[in-house]
């Protein structure tokens, strides 16, 4: 560079320049590769602007009626893959509907047990009264349990036997039905 060319630059004023980044490179880095300058004089993969899409389009899908064939295409493909599945909820729905029948046949206490629907939040008047005669502990346990879902104070199965070990004092809580 000729000296008069440096110092034109020298003294050119770069009010919107960047100066160097002051914390992680890396993140500089990934800044620029997901938020891409969209300069319009080059064509950029993950840029907002490229010049060649028509063209590129044009290649792979030469003709309005090819785009509209992939399209139905591609609806048939989706519609055939919800009816497969619905064709299977249907059998796992007939499988489960023929097994309670055959519950019903075997034990018709056990089939009213399982189709009795219940407020998980009433309690029996036995369990009033054993709320009575507990510690403030045992209550909310109590409160915390709703029948028929996973007890929360079960332990998680792991590998591993706990720091502390065996706890032989624990019993778990009896709930009345």
């Amino acid at each position: 560079m000729s000296a008069s060319l440096l110092a034109a630059v020298r003294t050119i004023r770069h009010y919107a320049a960047r100066g160097e980044p002051a914390g992680d490179p890396k993140k500089e880095t990934i800044r620029r590769a997901l938020y891409p300058s969209s300069i319009r004089n080059r064509p950029s993969p993950t840029g907002t602007w490229r010049p060649d899409v028509a063209r590129a389009l044009q290649l792979a899908i030469p003709s309005k009626q090819a785009h509209e064939t992939i399209e139905r295409a591609w609806l048939l493909h989706k519609r055939q893959v919800r009816k497969q599945r619905e064709a299977e909820l249907a059998r796992k729905f007939e499988c489960m509907k023929k097994a309670m029948e055959e519950l019903e046949n075997v034990d018709s206490r056990l089939y009213m047990e399982a189709n009795k629907s219940e407020d998980p939040r009433a309690r029996s008047q036995a369990e009033m009264a054993l709320v009575k005669t507990l510690k403030t502990s045992e209550i909310r346990s109590l409160e915390a349990r709703i029948r028929g879902l996973f007890p929360r104070e079960l332990r998680i199965p792991t590998d591993t036997p706990p720091r502390n070990g065996w706890n032989y004092d624990w019993k778990p809580f009896h709930r009345p039905l």
